[in-house]
C-alpha cells in the first residue's frame, strides 16, 4: 500500500480523535454542572434514566464519558445501581448520534466550523462562549479528520492488498472480535463505528460484515467503565458490569438473529436509507441499540442482582467518625472532573458533622470533667486535621483538571471552607484545653455561668446546622435565620461578657474562671463567625468572580 495513503488515513484519525476530545471536553466544561445536575434529579425511575442517558451521551457524543460518570456518581452514592443501570442503557442509544452525523456527509461544511470556532475564541471575552467555540472548532476538526479518511480510503480502493484484507474478513466471529479490539484499543464505539461508516461509503467493507464488527463495538465499548471502576468501590465496579453484560447478553442475542437473516435486515436497512451504504451502517448501530435496550429493560432488576454475583462482597463501610479515612474522595474513588466537585462537598459535610460533634463534646467536658471524653475531643480533632489536609491537597489536584466552569468559580469557596471547618475543630480542642485546666486547677463555673454557655451553644449549634445544610444544598431557606443569629449570638457574646465583669465585680466568681469564661464564651461567637462564613462562601465567590 502506499505509505502516502497510511499517512493520510491515520493523520485524519488523529484529527477526528482530537476533534472528539475537544467536543467532549469542552461541552463537559461549558455544560458538565448543569448536566450532572440532570443525571442527579431525573433518574428517579429506569425510564427516565434511560431517556438521560440518551440526552446526556448525545450532547457530550462520548457513551464512554457518561458511563464513568456514572460509575463515579455511584461510587459516591449519589446513585444507586438500578438508577445507573437505566442512564447506562440510555447512553448506549445516545453514542449512535456521531456515526448518523457522519453518515451525512458534512465533510464538506468543516472549514466553516472551525472559521466559526476561532472567530468566536478570537473576539469574545466570556470564557463559556469561549467553551462553546472550542466546542464547535472541535466539531470542524472532527469532520476535517473524517474528509482527510474518506480520501486515503478512497485511495484504497486501487490497492489489491487492501481489497483482498477486506474481502478475507467474512466470518461473523472474527468481524465481532474486530470490532471489540479496535474499540477496546480507541476507547470509542462512536469513532470505530464512524470509520465503518466511511469503509462502507467507499464500497471496501460489505454490508453483512459491518452488521457483525459494530456488535463486536458494543463490547469493546466497556473498556473506558471497566478501568474507571478498578480502583473503585464494589458498586463502582457493579455500575461498570451493568455496562458489560448488557453489551455482552444484547451482542449474543443480536449475533444469533443476525446469522439467521442478516441479509434481511441490510436490505430492509438499504430501502430505509435510500441505498446510502454510509447510512445503513449508522441505522443499523441505532436500530441495534434501541433492540438491546427494547429487550433488556424489563430485565434490569435481575441484572443488578446478577453484578453482585460478579462482584461479591462489602466494602468496609466509612462512617463519618471513622479516623484517617476518606468516604468520598481518595484512593478507592473514581476522578471525574464532572463530579469531583460534589463528591468533595460530601466529604466536607462529613468533616463538618465531625466538628459539630467534637465541639458538644468539648463543652460537655467543661462540666463534666470527663478526662476520657477529653482526650477523644483531642483524638477527632486530630482526624479533622488530617481531612482538612487531604480535602486541600484534593482540590490542588482537581483544580488542575479540566472542571466545569461553574465548579471552578466555587473551588477558592471549597478551599475557605475546608479552613473554616478545621478552625471550628480547633475552637473545641480549645474548650478542651479548657476543662483540662479546670481539672488541674479546681477552677469552678458558677450555676449562671454554666447556664449561659449552654444557651450559646445552642445558639451556635443552630447557626452551624443551618449553615453547613445552607452550603451542602445549595439551599437559601435559612439564609434570614442565619443573619439573625450571627448578629443575636454577637449581642449575645457581649452580653454575656459584661455579666462576667459584673460576677467578678461582685465577687461572685474567681478570676480563674471569670478568663477561662470570657475564652469559651469569644471562642463560640468565633465559631459562629466560621459558620457564617460557609453558608455565605459559594455566593461570597459568585459575586468575586462576576466583579472580576
Amino acid at each position: 500500500m502506499n505509505p502516502a495513503i497510511i499517512l493520510s488515513m491515520t493523520g485524519g484519525l488523529g484529527l477526528f480523535l482530537y476533534g472528539m476530545r475537544i467536543m467532549s471536553d469542552s461541552i463537559e466544561k461549558v455544560a458538565g454542572a448543569k448536566l450532572r445536575g440532570v443525571l442527579e434529579r431525573l433518574t428517579t425511575n429506569r425510564f427516565m434514566g434511560i431517556l438521560v442517558g440518551v440526552f446526556f451521551t448525545a450532547v457530550i457524543q462520548s457513551s464512554s464519558a457518561c458511563t464513568v460518570m456514572v460509575v463515579s456518581f455511584v461510587n459516591s452514592g449519589l446513585m444507586n445501581l438500578t438508577q445507573a443501570a437505566g442512564v447506562i442503557f440510555g447512553a448506549n442509544i445516545g453514542t449512535t448520534v456521531t456515526a448518523l452525523l457522519v453518515s451525512l456527509k458534512l465533510e464538506k461544511a468543516a472549514p466553516v466550523f472551525l472559521l466559526v470556532g476561532v472567530l468566536i475564541i478570537m473576539f469574545s471575552k466570556k470564557q463559556k462562549l469561549t467553551h462553546w467555540g472550542e466546542v464547535i472548532i472541535g466539531f470542524g476538526v472532527l469532520f476535517m479528520g473524517l474528509s482527510t479518511m474518506s480520501g486515503a480510503m478512497s485511495g484504497m480502493k486501487d490497492s489489491p492488498v487492501v481489497l483482498h484484507m477486506f474481502a478475507s474478513l467474512q466470518t461473523p466471529i472474527l468481524a465481532v472480535l474486530l470490532g471489540t479490539v479496535l474499540t477496546a484499543i480507541i476507547q470509542s464505539s462512536s469513532v470505530t463505528v464512524s470509520i465503518m461508516v466511511l469503509l462502507a461509503n467507499q464500497g471496501l467493507m460489505g454490508m453483512d460484515i459491518c452488521m457483525f464488527i459494530i456488535l463486536g463495538c458494543n463490547i469493546g465499548a466497556c473498556t473506558s467503565a471497566l478501568l474507571a471502576s478498578l480502583n473503585g468501590k464494589k458498586d463502582a465496579k457493579r455500575a461498570a458490569a451493568i455496562h458489560l453484560i448488557f453489551n455482552v447478553i444484547g451482542t449474543i442475542i443480536v449475533y444469533i438473529i443476525f446469522k439467521l437473516v442478516v441479509s434481511q435486515v441490510v436490505a430492509g436497512l438499504t430501502v430505509l436509507a435510500g441505498n446510502d451504504p454510509g447510512r445503513v451502517v449508522a441505522y443499523a448501530h441505532i436500530s441495534i441499540k434501541v433492540f438491546q435496550v427494547i429487550i433488556m429493560m424489563p430485565f434490569i432488576k435481575g441484572i443488578v442482582k446478577l453484578t453482585y454475583l460478579l462482584v461479591p462482597g462489602d466494602d468496609k463501610k466509612v462512617g463519618y467518625r471513622d479516623s484517617y479515612q476518606l468516604k468520598y474522595i481518595g484512593e478507592k474513588v473514581v476522578l471525574n472532573p464532572a463530579t469531583a466537585v460534589v463528591e468533595v462537598i460530601k466529604e466536607l459535610d462529613r468533616m463538618a458533622s465531625l466538628a459539630d460533634e467534637n465541639l458538644n463534646r468539648a463543652m460537655n467536658t467543661l462540666m463534666t470533667l470527663d478526662e476520657e471524653e477529653i482526650e477523644e475531643v483531642y483524638e477527632v480533632e486530630k482526624n479533622i486535621d488530617f481531612l482538612s489536609h487531604a480535602i486541600t491537597n484534593y482540590l490542588v489536584k482537581i483544580n488542575q483538571t479540566t472542571l466545569p466552569i461553574e465548579d471552578l468559580k466555587g473551588i477558592g469557596a471549597l478551599f475557605h471552607v475546608v479552613n473554616d471547618i478545621e478552625r471550628i475543630g480547633d475552637h473545641a480542642e480549645n474548650i478542651a484545653d479548657a476543662a483540662k485546666h479546670r481539672i488541674e486547677t479546681g477552677v469552678e463555673f458558677s450555676k449562671a455561668a454554666q447556664r449561659e454557655m449552654g444557651e450559646m451553644i445552642d445558639m451556635v449549634n443552630t447557626i452551624l446546622h443551618f449553615s453547613v445544610e445552607m452550603f451542602v444544598k445549595s439551599t437559601e431557606e435559612h439564609v434570614e435565620d442565619i443573619r439573625h443569629l450571627e448578629e443575636a449570638i454577637d449581642e449575645k457574646e457581649k452580653e454575656l461578657q459584661q455579666k462576667h465583669i459584673t460576677r467578678l465585680s461582685n465577687n461572685e466568681c474567681s478570676p480563674e474562671a471569670g478568663a477561662l469564661f470570657s475564652e469559651v464564651v469569644s471562642g463560640l461567637e468565633r465559631v459562629a463567625d466560621h459558620a457564617t462564613n460557609i453558608a455565605f462562601a459559594n455566593t461570597y465567590y459568585e459575586t468575586y468572580e462576576s466583579v472580576m
